[in-house]
């Protein structure tokens, strides 16, 4: 009987633990965490945990995106550990310049990735769930430049705009709008990622396509 009990109870932690793992954690930390300490770098982990020197404009916690509706339940930033790592080593180069960058997106579930289908059932628009796009990897960010005053550079369209114009191969744009494009492109190219063609804003970090699409879920506090 004590063998059984005791099974039982190993049974039901196990469960326990498994079903917390599939959460992430949106609480701050005290103080600011090391990434470098960080030895698993396919875990998934807050970036506001890491630094300050994000800002955070997660359209889609809002209303105001493409779809026009509220998809997320909170507003955080997660991202693999390796993600994070360049992450913070592109926006130390911005800092250096007087910018910073600002995030409107980061790892989405594949449980959002399917509610953004069934919304908007358009690959041109909205990855499909069944193949899962870098963002359900934990390797995608979407994001701009902002100055030290909070002031969005000009990159010529605005985020999630699915004209030509947001295209990195679009010229026929001002000579300050294009500068601030090659900024943002290359020193995130210099920081092990790469660009998506269509879209400005979008950067994978490279490799990340062969990771696994996740569907771990976040405590909203």
């Amino acid at each position: 009987m004590k063998s059984l009990t005791k099974i039982s109870f190993l049974l039901i932690l196990s469960l326990l633990l498994s079903c917390k793992s599939n959460y992430l954690n949106s609480n701050k930390s005290a103080v600011l965490l090391d990434i470098s300490k960080e030895k698993n770098s396919n875990a998934f982990v807050n970036l506001k945990n890491y630094s300050n020197d994000f800002v955070y404009d997660m359209k889609y916690a809002t209303a105001d995106n493409f779809l026009k509706e509220k998809v997320y339940p909170c507003a955080e930033c997660f991202l693999r550990v390796k993600t994070v790592k360049s992450l913070l080593e592109a926006n130390k180069m911005f800092l250096a310049k007087g910018y910073k960058i600002k995030l409107y997106d980061c790892y989405r579930p594949k449980a959002i990735q399917k509610k953004m289908w069934k919304l908007v059932p358009n690959a041109n628009f909205v990855a499909n769930p069944k193949k899962g796009s870098i963002h359900n990897r934990g390797g995608a960010v979407d994001i701009s430049l902002v100055d030290f005053n909070g002031i969005e550079l000009d990159m010529g369209t605005k985020f999630d705009f699915f004209g030509k114009e947001a295209s990195h191969n679009y010229l026929s744009l001002s000579d300050t709008i294009l500068a601030n494009r090659k900024l943002l492109k290359e020193i995130m190219l210099q920081n092990n990622f790469k660009s998506f063609d269509s879209e400005w804003w979008h950067y994978n970090l490279n490799g990340s396509n062969t990771d696994k699409v996740e569907n771990l879920k976040w405590n909203c506090n």
